[in-house]
C-alpha cells in the first residue's frame, strides 16, 4: 500500500512544494516537505523516508551537500534520492549521479512524468532490498542491517558470527572448508586455528538452531568443514 510509502519534498519553492504533495498525496504517497537543506538531512534521519525528491538550487546547503549528508549518515545512506532541477547539462546530472542520486529530472517536468519516475525508483528498491535478505525456516536474514530475526525476535549476533552465516547462506548447499572460512572471515594471522571456526560454528548453532545437538542448517561434514542446507 502506498499509504505506507512516505516521501521527502526538499525545495524552497513553495508552489512546487505544494503541487509535489498534493500530486504525490493523491496516489497515496505520505509525504513530508522541507525547503532547505539542513532541515532536509535532519528530516531524513528523524523521519526516514522512503524516498526523498531533492531539488539542488537550495538556500544555504545545496543539494548536491544535502546529498552527499545523506550517503554519509548510516541511517540515511540507503534512502533513494530522486534529484529535481533547473540544471539540465550533462555534468550536473553525472555530477548528481556520482554522489548518489538514483535519478535526475529536469523542471519544467510533467507530474505524470515525476510520479512515475518516483514508482520506477520505488520498485528498483524494493526488488534490491528484498535480494539482500535471505529466508530459511523462522530465520530472516537482512544483510544491509546486518540483522538476523528467528520467529519475527532479534537474534545477537557477533560480527564473526554474521560473517560466518552470510557466508554459508551465500553458498548455500556448497561445502567450505575450515581454512577458507578461517581465510575470508579472521585472514592470514589466524593461519592454523581451524578450532576457531569449530567455537565460532557451535556458538552459531545454540543461536540460531532448534536443537544445536541435532543442527538442521549448518552441517558438519566429516574432516572438510560446514554446509548450508536451508531445510528446503
Amino acid at each position: 500500500m502506498n499509504n505506507d510509502i512516505k516521501i521527502l519534498i526538499v525545495d524552497d519553492e513553495e508552489h512546487i512544494r505544494e503541487l509535489l504533495k498534493f500530486n504525490l498525496e493523491k496516489n497515496k504517497y505520505k509525504v513530508i516537505c522541507a525547503d532547505n537543506g539542513n532541515d532536509a538531512v535532519q528530516l531524513a534521519a528523524s523521519e526516514t523516508p522512503n524516498l526523498i525528491l531533492l531539488d539542488l538550487m537550495l538556500p544555504g546547503m545545496d543539494g548536491y551537500d544535502v546529498c552527499k549528508e545523506i550517503r554519509k549518515n548510516s541511517l540515511t545512506a540507503n534512502i533513494p534520492v530522486v534529484m529535481i532541477t533547473a540544471k539540465g547539462e550533462e555534468f550536473d546530472k553525472i555530477l548528481g549521479l556520482e554522489l548518489g542520486a538514483d535519478d535526475y529530472i529536469t523542471k519544467p517536468f510533467s507530474v505524470r512524468e515525476l510520479v512515475a519516475r518516483v514508482k520506477a525508483v520505488l520498485r528498483r528498491t524494493n526488488m534490491k532490498q528484498e535480494e539482500n535478505k535471505f529466508a530459511f525456516g523462522e530465520i530472516i536474514i537482512d544483510f544491509d542491517k546486518h540483522q538476523v530475526k528467528k520467529n519475527g525476535e532479534g537474534v545477537e549476533l557477533t560480527l564473526k558470527e554474521f560473517e560466518l552465516l552470510s557466508i554459508l547462506c551465500r553458498n548455500k548447499g556448497r561445502v567450505m572448508t575450515r581454512e577458507y572460512l578461517l581465510d575470508k572471515i579472521w585472514g592470514y594471522e589466524y593461519v592454523g586455528e581451524t578450532r576457531t571456526v569449530d567455537v565460532h560454528i557451535r556458538h552459531l548453532r545454540k543461536k540460531i538452531e532448534n536443537d544445536d545437538k541435532n543442527p538442521k542448517y549448518i552441517q558438519t561434514v566429516r574432516g572438510i568443514g560446514y554446509r548450508f542446507n536451508s531445510g528446503e
